[in-house]
């Protein structure tokens, strides 16, 4: 949406989070005379210091806040919407009013390039490792995006030779009518599949990546992954395959990147030995009575454990697993946990138990030898367990293959607890 769009119409901030808060200052600084509407479904007592900071300085502001917030669309003209309030949840107070977001409006403003980087798993590590290669290549770039910065108080300043390496997730590109520059696209998986009405809704939001590009654009897309090579026919732009699993993957497409920007095969080298990955992805969290831990928490659906077992190979002897329940099916992790011959499994709740009813299934008949089971319900147990069944010299690692959300607030909880308890029975 163009910013002309937004002048005199009355426009409601949707969601009042960090992205949210980064979108009222913005507003406020262009149009500094215009009432603005929030919209959030916690209390005024709810929200974060900084939020209510923010309300209580604010002049020519309208609350709408508690369990009836949406019941406020009908009095505005533009809504600019989080992206973790699902578009069905709004679907039923929506009549005339333009849906617009953060990074729709960015897009359409920005004066440099951007880079937009997707995928179920691996997009974080991808942008980071872009990000880094286009800054030691000489570029003016800026990390921005779910790994970055929100970007709506970057736009003012924004030049034509500039970069900006923007995460992308199905919440931001969903109803995206506009392209970046240069896409990456890494995979696509079932999830999030309560937020979508189905998983073909959910690719949809995915495939906006690429589905606006012109011939002057590129997409850089996995050759590996079915749903990606669909979306790559329909492109216009310059099309450029790669192949890869897991941080491979993440690896071809960052130099992908780097060679269309034209940077020394030296720098991008260079740039990918020397970079460090992030947490709570494959993360070592150290060698704690001969054992080596890893902390994975960000894997969250078994194509994510599944690369991550590949990654470590053969050393991995517990595994830590379960978790919210979006009904993702388990046959292929529990063919990989047995043909790995993993020797314990660590069951949270609620899908530990489908994940060992899937182990069990595929059992049946064949001649693997079965891992032992343990449920927990508390990481403090999984990580006492984990030292009295993992033999030295061998892995434990935390990938659940599921969200965090049964008895973690979030995956960084359930890794900061993971590591907190290594740390404690590893004296």
């Amino acid at each position: 949406m163009k910013l002309d769009e937004l002048k005199n119409k009355k426009v409601l901030i949707l969601g009042f989070g960090e992205e949210g808060r980064d979108t009222f200052l913005f507003l406020r600084k262009m149009f500094p005379q215009k009432i603005l509407g929030i919209g959030d479904s916690l209390k005024l007592d709810e929200l974060n210091n900084r939020a209510r900071k923010l309300i209580k300085k604010g002049k020519r502001v309208k609350l709408h806040l508690g369990k009836d917030y949406l019941k406020s669309i009908k009095n505005y003209e533009i809504v600019v919407k989080s992206p973790g309030i699902p578009p069905k949840l709004i679907a039923p107070y929506v009549s005339l009013q333009k849906i617009t977001s953060q990074t729709d409006i960015f897009f359409e403003n920005c004066a440099g390039k951007i880079v937009g980087i997707t995928g179920t798993k691996g997009k974080s590590t991808t942008t980071a490792l872009i990000y880094e290669i286009l800054k030691r290549g000489g570029k003016k770039a800026y990390l921005v995006g779910n790994i970055g910065k929100p970007v709506l108080s970057l736009l003012p300043k924004t030049k034509k030779d500039e970069f900006y390496v923007y995460e992308l997730s199905s919440h931001q590109l969903h109803n995206l009518k506009i392209s970046p520059h240069i896409a990456v696209l890494l995979n696509i998986y079932p999830e999030h599949l309560d937020y979508y009405k189905s998983f073909k809704e959910y690719t949809k939001a995915k495939s906006n990546i690429a589905r606006y590009q012109s011939k002057k654009d590129f997409l850089v897309y996995n050759t590996g992954d079915k749903l990606t090579r669909e979306i790559a026919k329909n492109s216009k732009a310059g099309k450029i395959p790669i192949r890869g699993k897991f941080y491979d993957l993440n690896r071809n497409a960052a130099k992908a990147v780097g060679k269309i920007f034209k940077i020394s095969p030296k720098i991008i080298s260079k740039t990918i030995n020397e970079f460090k990955y992030l947490p709570y992805r494959l993360e070592f969290v150290g060698k704690f009575k001969g054992i080596n831990f890893y902390n994975d928490a960000l894997s969250t659906i078994p194509q994510a454990t599944i690369g991550a077992l590949d990654a470590l190979g053969k050393k991995v002897e517990t595994i830590m697993l379960g978790g919210y329940d979006r009904n993702i099916d388990f046959l292929g992790l529990a063919e990989k946990i047995l043909k790995r011959k993993i020797k314990t499994i660590i069951l949270f709740p609620t899908t530990g138990e489908k994940i060992l009813k899937e182990i069990m299934k595929y059992s049946k008949g064949k001649k693997y030898k079965l891992p032992e089971a343990f449920f927990v319900d508390n990481m403090k147990d999984a990580v006492r367990l984990a030292f009295e069944h993992t033999g030295k010299g061998k892995i434990c690692l935390l990938s659940t293959a599921s969200p965090s959300f049964s008895i973690f607030r979030d995956y960084k909880e359930k890794g900061d607890l993971f590591k907190k308890y290594i740390k404690k029975y590893g004296k």
